[in-house]
């Protein structure tokens, strides 16, 4: 089974990122991966992983009945997943996501003293998010 969880980890903002502060995404009709990431992850730090996340937009986005989601999971890491590194929120929205050691995960806003201090920390492994452009 695959997984996209980090542990002990920090994802900083994309090089390309056109944010310069942490940005709520837009409600453009139907929500958006972003949009349903966001508020499962703003103000629940550390409740879940990337994993969780990950799986639970997917399933919002697939009207999963409740009885299916373990099965479906586990089919969904049967196969690799892309990982936050390139989530909209850290690639467009300006929000680092930090992973403690137990792989649950937190968001911080590029323009926030945490997020400076999660750069700055020596003892956090640093992965920048995508790029959205290819140069």
């Amino acid at each position: 089974m695959h997984t996209t969880n980090y542990f002990n980890t920090f994802i900083e903002v994309a090089e390309d990122c056109p944010a310069t502060h942490g940005e709520v995404p837009p409600v453009k009709g139907s929500k958006t991966a972003a949009t349903l990431q966001f508020e499962m992850l703003h103000g629940h730090p550390y409740e879940y992983t990337s994993d969780d996340v990950l799986f639970a937009v997917f399933a919002t986005k697939n009207g999963i009945p409740e009885e299916e989601l373990a099965r479906q999971r586990e089919i969904f890491f049967a196969k690799g997943q892309p990982c936050l590194r390139a989530s909209p929120l850290t690639k467009r929205y300006g929000w680092g996501v930090h992973s403690d050691d137990e792989g649950k995960i937190a968001l911080f806003g590029m323009e926030t003293e945490a997020y400076q201090d999660m750069v700055a920390n020596r003892a956090i492994v640093k992965k920048k998010a995508m790029r959205s452009s290819r140069y």
